[in-house]
Parts: structure tokens; C-alpha cells; sequence
């Protein structure tokens, strides 16, 4: 009897003999499905990028950025000012200071105080209904004009007080909390035959 060896490969043999079966095609040779192609996210170092990614951080933040200086150029130094200056106040850190840069001068700023009163209160008779919006007319031209000298970490308060003269007396006080090293306070009067026009200022130095 004739003996026959079998074929040493385990390959599934085609029609033709000594010629293997094409192969299988395999999850990975396969074509794609249709799915949606992502995004790729926007680099801060790319140029046309770099305002975009500042209005989204921006509109995260709880603190105001006045000024950002841009990595690029001066084409976006500009984004996003009006933004930044709406969405709150800015939170410096502390210097530990416990004194003033400049000491609150009480003569100086006093005779500008007198010079608001004499001005705007001169030939001026007593009414009731038009004193009643002088004061706070006063008061905010004074406090106007006592920031122009620019003492910093300051804080002042106005006090104008109209007193009609019907042979009456008296007594104006005040009290406060006070540091007498850095606190200060003023006073103008402006006196006529109706009425007598006082003005207080207090400068209350702040940490």
C-alpha cells in the first residue's frame, strides 16, 4: 500500500494545489464608520488663538484684570479692556503699611473749604426749600475738592450744617474712633445776618 504525508501547513488549502485561501480581512484593515471628526482644542501659543482663550477664562473669573500683556504683539493687546473693567474689583495684596504716604494737611485743605463756602454763599439769603438741596450741594463740591490733593489711603467724611439765625444758641459735637498720629479734621463758617453756614471735614486714615 502506498502511504501519502499530509502537508506540514495547517492553512486551508484553495482549489489549486500548494495555493493558500486569501486572508481573513481584520477589524483594523477595515474601512472607518462615519464618525464626526473632533476638534482639536485652540493652543495659547497660537497667535489667533490667544483672545479666545482670554474671554473664557475671563468669564470665569470673579476678579477684574485691568491689563494683560499680551505674549504676541500689539494687535490683541486691546482685547477684552471693557470686559475686564465690568466684572468686579481688583484685590491687591498687603503692604503692611501703618502709615500714610503723605499726612493729611488740615490748614491747606481748610482755607479751599472756606473759599467753596464764601463763594457759592455769597449774597445769599436763608430759604428753606432751596438750603435743603444746598447742603448736599456743598457737601459733594467739598469732598470733590478735598480728593484733588490726592492724600492717599484716606477716607473723608462731609458734614454741612445750615443754621437759620432767631436769637437761638447752639452746640454742635461729634465722636469718633480716632487715631490721633493720623486722623484729622477741619471746620469752615461762613456767617451772615440770617444764617450761619458751617462745614466739617474728618480725614480718617485706612490701613
Amino acid at each position: 500500500m502506498e502511504k501519502r504525508s499530509l502537508p506540514s501547513s495547517t492553512t486551508p488549502m484553495a482549489a489549486g494545489r500548494g495555493v493558500k485561501a486569501p486572508a481573513m480581512p481584520t477589524a483594523s484593515s477595515g474601512t472607518p464608520g462615519p464618525q464626526a471628526k473632533r476638534e482639536r482644542r485652540p493652543s495659547m501659543f497660537e497667535k489667533e488663538s490667544y483672545a479666545q482663550i482670554l474671554r473664557e477664562r475671563l468669564r470665569e473669573s470673579i476678579h477684574d484684570v485691568l491689563y494683560v500683556e499680551p505674549p504676541f504683539d500689539e494687535s490683541i493687546a486691546d482685547i477684552g479692556k471693557d470686559q475686564w473693567k465690568t466684572m468686579g474689583k481688583v484685590k491687591y495684596a498687603n503692604t503692611y503699611r501703618m502709615e500714610p504716604y503723605r499726612k493729611f494737611q488740615a490748614q491747606t485743605v481748610q482755607r479751599k473749604v472756606q473759599q467753596i463756602l464764601s463763594d457759592k454763599l455769597k449774597n445769599l439769603k436763608y430759604d428753606e426749600t432751596t438750603f435743603s438741596s444746598l447742603s448736599l450741594e456743598l457737601a459733594d463740591r467739598i469732598l470733590a475738592a478735598v480728593k484733588e490733593f490726592a492724600f492717599s489711603r484716606y477716607k473723608f467724611i462731609i458734614k454741612i450744617i445750615l443754621i437759620q439765625k432767631t436769637g437761638q444758641s447752639i452746640n454742635i459735637s461729634s465722636r469718633w474712633i480716632w487715631d490721633v498720629a493720623w486722623d484729622s479734621w477741619l471746620e469752615a463758617k461762613h456767617e451772615t445776618e440770617s444764617y450761619v453756614a458751617l462745614a466739617l471735614v474728618y480725614a480718617l486714615y485706612c490701613e
